[in-house]
This record gives structure tokens, sequence and C-alpha cells, in this order.
């Protein structure tokens, strides 16, 4: 989060912090972008964890209309992940710009 903010014009420093005692990442100066949440999956499976975004949005739809099987998808808020799995990096990096650059005229 903070490498992508960092190599994203417009978004300023990112605000760590806690929402539900889970780190999440805003652009708090900006206001640039939609905050971003990682934590537990709380499924069955102790190895699942995923990055949530606010369900009012349209950004889990846009990621999976753009990527489609490079993630699995949580409704309208979440990508999930397996501890050890691969991850398709450099797309992540771009949900992840989406995300802080989401409120941004011109994304």
């Amino acid at each position: 989060v903070f490498e992508t903010a960092d190599a994203t014009t417009g978004v300023g420093p990112i605000e760590e912090t806690l929402k539900w005692g889970q780190p999440s990442y805003l652009t708090a100066e900006t206001r640039s972008g939609s905050t971003i949440r990682i934590a537990p999956t709380g499924a069955e499976s102790a190895d699942e964890y995923a990055m949530y975004f606010i369900c009012s949005t349209s950004l889990v739809d846009s990621f999976e209309s753009l990527f489609g099987d490079a993630f699995t998808y949580e409704r309208n808020r979440a990508l999930l992940f397996r501890v050890g799995s691969a991850i398709a990096e450099a797309e992540l990096r771009e949900c992840v710009r989406m995300a802080l650059t989401y409120h941004k005229p011109s994304r």
C-alpha cells in the first residue's frame, strides 16, 4: 500500500490506523481514495486473509472485470488470499492504486 501510494501522483501520505482492530489505510490528507483494510477473513481456515474495500464503491466489481481469475473475490467488498499462495503482484498493485485514487476526478 505504501509503495503504491508513493508511486501514484496525487495520493499523498498514507495514514495507517486501526478500524475494528485491524490495519486500515487511507488518504486522509488528500482524500483521493477509499479506505483499504487488511484482515483475517474469519473463515474456518486460519490461513485466509483479505484486502477489504468499502462495499458501496464499484472497486471490487472493477477489479473482477479487469483481472478475472487473478483473484478470489468476496462479493463487492474484498479480495481473498491464502497464506503461502502466490499473489498476482502487478494486478494487486493496480487494485491498490485504483482504491487510493477512487475519488480523484480522472482515475
